[in-house]
């Protein structure tokens, strides 16, 4: 919970370690396990939500320009979040760096609150869900399948954000017009982004 609201503390470690102890001691119920990492995930994101919507804006239009974060960076973090905050909120949850500010950013660009709940749900629920069984079942072949594993996974996940980044960078221009565009649309239509 505290991970998802916006602090950085090892939740993967935590997950993966109540479950090796249900493996090995019987002293809790790995469902148990499961259902407090996934109440603990959605829950954390729904507060980090919040705290991005009441206070993340603000904060980023007075500090994000010292770490590169533009006025028109902003937008386009609003309109990205506006047209694909769905795969963003889910996907996020699989990126342990993404995974601590997704919420806080989703509230602070202004995601619909009703899209978030569900792809929050839906995300945490596979992630922390994903991590209590599959370690449970995996059980005394964790050690040997997460080296090969865990190394593809990095590779995939530093070869996604690589690819990411070169994306945002060869479009942020066009993608900027695009959400500066929406954004004085949306403005002569009725509230801004």
């Amino acid at each position: 919970m505290m991970e998802s609201m916006g602090l950085p503390v090892p939740a993967e470690a935590c997950i993966i370690t109540a479950s090796l102890y249900c493996l090995k001691t019987h002293h809790l119920a790995i469902q148990g396990v499961a259902f407090a990492a996934i109440a603990g995930a959605i829950i954390g994101d729904n507060f980090g939500y919040l705290i991005g919507r009441r206070v993340g804006f603000p904060l980023l239009q007075r500090y994000g320009p010292r770490m590169g974060l533009t006025h028109d960076r902003l937008i386009l973090g609003q309109y990205l979040f506006s047209r694909h905050g769905n795969a963003i909120v889910f996907l996020g949850r699989f990126v342990a760096v993404l995974r601590v500010f997704v919420a806080v950013l989703a509230g602070a660009c202004r995601m619909r609150w009703p899209e978030f709940m569900v792809f929050n749900a839906l995300g945490g629920t596979c992630w922390a869900g994903g991590y209590a069984l599959g370690t449970y079942m995996l059980g005394r072949r964790i050690s040997e399948v997460s080296g090969p594993a865990g190394i593809a996974i990095g590779i995939a996940t530093v070869l996604g954000l690589i690819a990411t980044g070169a994306f945002l960078k060869k479009n942020e221009k066009r993608l900027t017009d695009q959400a500066l565009q929406a954004a004085r649309q949306q403005a002569n239509t009725g509230p801004s982004l």
